[in-house]
């Protein structure tokens, strides 16, 4: 592991641990095994390392996102999909979205915009699943609350997945697939 690397890893784990605001930047560099002010060497600043941080995590979900919803998958499929992409990436990656969801605010200027575009980006794809099965007849509602619902409602997964507890990422998304979907799915009666 490069020391760049290694100084991301360490913030991953001090952020998610200490929150942004708590994590000093002589505690990310002691932790990376760097001298005092060898940090800056390699990172432009705090901020820099979250940007960083939260900008990975995003650009994956988002990547995987637009995969789904351009796939040939019908809707209802693509939505069990983008559900079981979540949490799985959720679980692989709960940290990044602890620190997502109480530190983000703390990006500033153009890196809070650049964030938020791709935050929309993400959301835009569950838009379109959702527009699509409501305009095929699949789904009740394509309203843009069920979709903040429903990241909203995944997202939720960082706080209380465990798997020393029995938790699974495929059993967590099969159960949130069946509560949204005995919700929304149109069925033939």
């Amino acid at each position: 592991m490069g020391t760049r690397e290694r100084i991301l890893e360490q913030a991953i784990e001090l952020f998610a641990a200490q929150g942004f605001h708590g994590t000093g930047v002589a505690d990310i560099g002691s932790r990376a095994e760097l001298h005092p002010g060898a940090l800056y060497y390699h990172i432009g600043s705090k901020e820099e390392l979250l940007w960083l941080i939260l900008r990975n995590y995003t650009s994956v979900a988002l990547t995987g996102a637009r995969r789904i919803a351009e796939s040939d998958l019908d809707p209802v499929a693509k939505l069990r999909e983008l559900v079981a992409f979540h949490v799985r990436l959720i679980a692989d990656h709960r940290r990044e979205v602890l620190i997502q969801m109480r530190d983000a605010d703390a990006l500033t200027g153009e890196r809070a915009a650049e964030l938020q575009l791709l935050r929309r980006r993400v959301q835009a794809c569950w838009q379109s699943v959702l527009d699509e099965g409501h305009r095929k007849g699949q789904l009740r509602s394509a309203d843009r609350v069920v979709v903040n619902s429903l990241l909203g409602m995944v997202n939720i997964v960082a706080t209380w997945y465990r798997p020393d507890r029995g938790d699974t990422p495929e059993r967590a998304a099969d159960q949130i697939s069946a509560l949204v979907l005995n919700g929304l799915a149109v069925r033939g009666d």
